[in-house]
């Protein structure tokens, strides 16, 4: 029995155009609204006569300057602070008298075209501006606090640089499980952590090896944060009753692929999502939640049933962000005993690593790294903890498993740890046990390494006795197993 297909093969030799014999510019009698020219920050903050219009543009021209992520404009009972989120962490920029608060607040909402009336409630939207030759949007929400409202505006770059999988992923086996998961027919991959960790980023760097034009690719974001050509690319309209849940169905019938769903927050959104995986497509979607292992918890809590989650997941994973060691300014030490078992480390065992700490100096200082300005970090990292769906961690998820029966099969069939990762970061000297400790230790994620360590090997290597799986110390010699 033979098929027809509907697909016509491509011919070898270049063919003419079908429009060849048209006019095209004829054709196109009715002329698309266009938008709005965006108004350059540098030119406005020249041209401006208010002293307060050319402070805000200064704000943002020196966030974006300087690679702030976030800005803060935050009243207080002496003052304004504006504060940049620089590498993850707030720093003071500069103090403000208290008087400039509703002028400055006033400003940023006519700039995002909010009310300036509305005082009591708050608010979100966007300010588009134009910075040496590209297209900046700043997110911004207003908040009402007890000195005045305070403003918040994330920094996004929809034509920054695509970052690839060989880029962000230090780790060549971590790196090619996540290749081979996003180069899965169907099915659907989590991606989780917290606001501001690169999860966008690690999507759109699976996106772009999917990228083909033999592939549909969609994508529903709020807001949408990179452009990337040869995508359809969609943003949700609250006000309008556009959501993800909304945006997923409508993507059903434009016959997608791969589909990408911005944030899976709500019961709707996720059964759709599960549905989308399991009728042949390959959904990447993000979750909030707390480690790879914890995504199953929290979409059981969504309402979702644990029969569609187990029979419809690829993958999740897990990451966060640390800040990159300056290679110029940083310092080799020998940490003690006591610091290296904060982490479940043995100085025995460590002893051929370097470990560096940062140098930080104040900007502009006599003999401040100017690469760092001083901060003794330069831009950041992944760290990546990946869980694969197996069959027998898919029989658990069905049958209701706890979280930490799901973190101990992931850990024996391999997985690296969050905080297994960043140690391996420190040993090659990339960040500090200081940048590991704030970001990623936590006594779970101490208990898995040290459960992942001890899984690695069944032997004590203090008196060679038998080990069982669940022991973490030999019984026999009492030698923490390592």
């Amino acid at each position: 029995m033979t098929f027809s297909s509907t697909s016509v093969e491509q011919p070898s030799q270049a063919r003419p155009s079908l429009f060849q014999d048209l006019d095209l510019n004829q054709a196109s009698g009715v002329q698309a609204d266009t938008e709005q020219p965006v108004e350059d920050l540098e030119i406005s903050r020249e041209t401006s006569l208010s002293p307060v219009m050319s402070l805000v543009d200064r704000v943002l021209i020196e966030a974006l300057t300087t690679g702030a992520s976030d800005i803060h404009v935050e009243p207080q009972d002496d003052g304004m602070l504006i504060r940049f989120r620089q590498d993850g962490v707030l720093r003071l920029v500069e103090t403000l008298p208290k008087t400039l608060v509703p002028a400055v607040t006033s400003r940023l909402k006519i700039m995002a075209d909010l009310d300036i009336a509305e005082r009591r409630l708050p608010q979100d939207g966007r300010i588009r501006r134009s910075f040496r030759g590209r297209t900046m949007d700043f997110r911004i929400s207003t908040l009402p606090t007890r000195h005045g409202e305070k403003v918040v505006l994330r920094l996004l770059d929809s034509g920054a640089t695509q970052l690839g999988l060989d880029t962000l992923i230090t780790d060549p086996v971590v790196r090619e499980v996540l290749r081979d998961l996003g180069s899965k027919p169907f099915g659907m991959i989590l991606v989780t952590g917290p606001t501001g960790s690169g999860k966008s980023t690690t999507l759109y760097a699976l996106l772009s090896e999917r990228n083909d034009p033999g592939i549909n690719i969609a994508t529903v974001e709020d807001p949408i944060e990179y452009s990337l050509r040869g995508i359809t690319q969609t943003q949700v309209n609250r006000e309008k009753g556009y959501d993800f849940s909304t945006a997923l169905r409508a993507f059903m019938r434009q016959d997608p692929d791969v589909l990408l769903v911005g944030e899976t927050r709500d019961l709707e959104t996720a059964r759709t999502a599960i549905e989308a995986a399991l009728t042949g497509h390959l959904v990447l979607t993000t979750l909030h939640c707390n480690d790879a292992a914890s995504a199953f918890a929290r979409l059981d809590e969504m309402g979702v049933e644990p029969f569609l989650v187990s029979a419809s997941l690829l993958g999740v994973v897990s990451q966060r962000l640390v800040r990159h060691l300056c290679a110029d300014c940083r310092v080799a030490y020998r940490p003690d005993q006591e610091e290296l078992a904060r982490f479940g480390l043995a100085a025995s065992d460590e002893h051929h690593i370097t470990f560096f700490r940062a140098t930080t100096t104040h900007a502009g200082a006599e003999g401040c790294c100017p690469r760092c300005q001083g901060r003794g970090y330069s831009g950041r990292l992944g760290v990546y903890e990946i869980l694969r769906t197996t069959e027998t961690l898919s029989s658990a998820v069905a049958k209701r498993a706890s979280t930490d029966q799901l973190r101990r099969l992931a850990l024996e069939t391999g997985m690296k740890t969050l905080l297994g990762y960043g140690l391996d970061l420190v040993r090659q000297g990339l960040t500090t046990l200081e940048e590991v400790e704030r970001m990623l230790l936590t006594d779970t994620g101490l208990e898995s390494e040290r459960r992942a360590r001890a899984l690695s090997t069944l032997t004590c290597k203090g008196c060679g006795a038998g080990l069982q799986d669940e022991w973490l110390d030999c019984p026999y010699c009492l030698r923490v197993r390592q």
